[in-house]
């Protein structure tokens, strides 16, 4: 016998192992088994609803070196958050290591793969006419394909995903069973004789490439197609056809927001937008995401893919569809949700046909269903690493961990960009990413994930967390739901989501800004300073108050803004704002009477009014569009302050009438731009220094925004501030679940 520790380990060891996180759809059993096979090992592992559980058995030293290397080897798409493992009675006679069948009898805690990119060597098959899966559009192994949005239950297995009404072949159940394979006990495993098959406008069939073939002459003519992928329906064209990129606007109901681009190949993306070894590395892993990235001029992509945008949403194949349908083309295409404006994306044939038909000229669809919708997730590099600009296909629903337990909190997340989470012990789960609940539709989808994530772990919520408002969908269904309920400030929730990601109890100062939010005194908050700590928070500063003539209007008329910022200082409307006169007049007097004009403190409704003053646009359509522009215009660089007005409410006025000084003497919109920036950063170091703390945290849609986000977080670094950002979660209303999470969790 010798000691390690406070233990004493025999000569012949049996221990009992645990293994949480992200262990299920990565082939970890398969792994745990040929580890223990390699080492001499008896004994069994196996899914359950917790993740991987086994006993092992053998001589004390192998027995120690695979407790070394199961951690330390494990697969790479793996995560584990919890290794325990304990001595127990040795099994006398065991002469085997066996993978077990699945338990689903206990707690559903085990983290849901998100779905993953194709792997190298599915590629390969898929492109070799000499394998028996060339041109198999459902190509899958334990490293790869799609998990998230197949699994209808936990465990993890076959029968549990919408891959249980095919049956292996012989081949492929080999496959299955032959611990030597990378296909060893991979639930979605299927090949052309036995698994699903593409067609057009759901009538399937046998030979892919000549479906591929029509569908690719579909896009060379410049037409329209729908293709259903891993986690719903896209929309394509030719990315290159200005005629065919309108048209898509025009039938989507899409005016100007960018649409993501696919590229066939990392040869050709490098052909229109700037690239570095990091953004490589992103585009390429298991993830395969949309990432921002600088368009090169004069490369050849139609002007109405991303107008007015010097960035590009640019993405590779990820599923073997689309890399065989790419694979047919030297240019890119867009591929865009598959979607009505603000309507969820198509996931059934069924839908497709009802929805998209007005919209694409022919449906690539295939008969296997798709459990739950999940969007292409978007992404950047900064200076401070990756951020998230929404978390969903491929990131969803990994879950975040936590240093201490949590009460069973379900929080329904704000309006926009919504997403829902729940806890459960050590672990919050956070859906993929919903959207906005502006549409019948939307809600429905809603209503779907909330009932969809807690039944996937078997959840019963204990305490239900929602936004403020009362007027949001999201908070509506909380307060239906009769149970304890704890009401989030809009803007405490933002900062609390970092302190989750960050496990900080605080006291910090988080710096909130975006567009709207219902402050604690029923104004509308965007401009917040707060000092917050464990689950509460103190309003220490905001930006001094302005009205918004015709209030939710004003996000997509900058111009209104405009206005209500030059009425509360007194300034006169000398812009051109492009009202007609009554409706001008009409609109003095809301303002002179306060008459639909809330007040806001918004920095994102004070960016609206800046570029509106500029010229940059009066009506968008979208929000947040003009105040992209007039960070555009600075072109990534900030200079000298404008002065402004210290305090608890800090005085933007002095600084307004710089910039319509600046305007008005023919100073160049670029410098503007950049001294607006700069003023806001400077504002953001002097209140931080006020507060006496050492901590601040930013968060809140304004930090989508890349010069505040990189070079706010520099300037507070440099002042000697420690600073907290999102890293795991998007800034803008995706990342609210997990603060209302957050908050709960402190008053229960």
């Amino acid at each position: 016998m010798r000691q390690r520790g406070c233990r004493v380990y025999k000569l012949h060891d049996r221990i009992s192992i645990t293994i949480t996180g992200t262990v299920q759809g990565v082939g970890f059993r398969p792994f745990v088994y040929r580890l223990a096979r390699e080492l001499r090992l008896t004994g069994h592992v196996a899914n359950t609803s917790l993740g991987v559980i086994g006993e092992i058995q053998g001589q004390a030293g192998d027995v120690d070196e695979f407790i070394r290397r199961v951690v330390a080897d494990a697969p790479a798409v793996a995560h584990i958050a919890g290794f325990d493992h304990q001595m127990i009675d040795p099994v006398p006679g065991e002469t085997e290591f066996v993978i077990r069948e699945s338990d689903p009898s206990t707690d559903k805690s085990v983290a849901i793969l998100p779905d993953l990119a194709t792997c190298p060597d599915c590629l390969a098959e898929i492109n070799n006419p000499s394998d028996q899966r060339f041109q198999y559009p459902f190509t899958n192994c334990t490293n790869c394909g799609p998990r998230f949005s197949i699994i209808n239950d936990i465990p993890y297995d076959r029968p549990n995903t919408e891959m249980r009404n095919f049956t292996m072949c012989p081949d492929c159940q080999g496959e299955y069973e032959d611990p030597g394979d990378r296909r060893f006990h991979a639930q979605p495993n299927a090949c052309p004789v036995c698994g699903p098959r593409i067609g057009i406008d759901g009538h399937n069939a046998t030979a892919s490439g000549v479906v591929l073939d029509y569908c690719a002459d579909i896009i060379r003519q410049g037409k329209i197609l729908a293709l259903k992928g891993i986690g719903g329906y896209q929309l394509l064209c030719d990315a290159r056809n200005e005629a065919a990129v309108k048209e898509l606007r025009r039938r989507k109901h899409r005016e100007a927001k960018p649409f993501a681009v696919m590229f066939p190949n990392l040869a050709c993306l490098q052909q229109y937008c700037s690239v570095n070894t990091e953004e490589i590395a992103l585009l390429t892993s298991v993830v395969a995401p949309i990432l921002l990235l600088y368009k090169k001029a004069g490369a050849g992509l139609a002007t109405s893919v991303a107008p007015g945008n010097p960035c590009l949403g640019a993405m590779l194949p990820y599923s073997p569809l689309h890399h065989l349908l790419l694979g047919k083309f030297d240019f890119p295409v867009v591929c865009t949700s598959g979607n009505l404006h603000d309507e969820p994306i198509a996931t059934s044939n069924a839908e497709a046909r009802d929805k998209l038909t007005s919209i694409a000229d022919d449906i690539l669809s295939h008969n296997r269903s798709i459990a739950r919708y999940v969007d292409d997730s978007v992404i950047r590099l900064t200076a401070n690493g990756v951020q998230y600009l929404r978390r969903a296909r491929g990131y969803a629903p990994a879950p975040h961990y936590h240093r201490r337990k949590l009460p069973n909190v379900l929080a329904v997340g704000a309006h926009f960009k919504n997403t829902i989470a729940i806890s459960m012990g050590r672990q919050t789960v956070i859906s993929q990413h919903i959207g906005d609940l502006s549409t019948p539709e939307a809600h429905n989808a809603f209503h779907a994930i909330v009932e969809d994530l807690p039944r996937l772990y078997d959840f019963t919520p204990e305490i239900v967390a929602c936004d403020l408002h009362p007027d949001y969908l999201s908070s509506q269904f909380a307060r239906n739901l009769n149970l304890p309920t704890v009401q989030v400030q809009h803007h405490h929730a933002h900062i609390a989501s970092v302190m989750a990601e960050h496990a900080l109890e605080g006291p910090v100062l988080g710096i909130a800004w975006d567009g709207t939010g219902l402050g604690s005194d029923g104004t509308v908050w965007g401009g917040e300073f707060l000092i917050c700590e464990k689950g509460d928070f103190q309003r220490f500063a905001s930006l001094r108050p302005f009205r918004l003539p015709g209030g939710d209007v004003a996000a997509l008329e900058p111009r209104r803004s405009a206005l209500g910022l030059l009425h509360t200082i007194g300034q006169p409307f000398h812009f051109a704002h492009g009202f007609e006169e009554s409706e001008l007049r009409l609109i003095e007097a809301n303002l002179r009477q306060d008459i639909n004009a809330p007040l806001t403190s918004s920095v994102g409704r004070l960016f609206d009014s800046v570029a509106a003053l500029l010229g940059l646009g009066q009506v968008t359509a979208f929000e947040g569009q003009t105040a992209m522009k007039l960070e555009f215009a600075a072109h990534g660089r900030i200079g000298s302050p404008y002065p402004w007005g210290a305090g608890d409410v800090v005085d933007w006025a002095p600084m307004i009438a710089a910039i319509i000084a600046d305007r008005d003497r023919g100073s160049s919109i670029e410098s503007i731009a950049a001294r607006f920036h700069g003023t806001l950063i400077e504002i953001m170091v002097a209140v931080a220094r006020k507060s006496g703390l050492a901590e601040v945290a930013l968060s809140g849609g304004c930090f989508q925004n890349k010069i505040l986000y990189e070079l706010g977080a520099k300037r507070l670094k440099e002042a000697g501030f420690k600073v907290y950002l999102p890293r795991q979660l998007p800034p803008n209303d995706g990342g609210i679940s997990l603060g209302q999470v957050w908050v709960a969790s402190w008053q229960y």
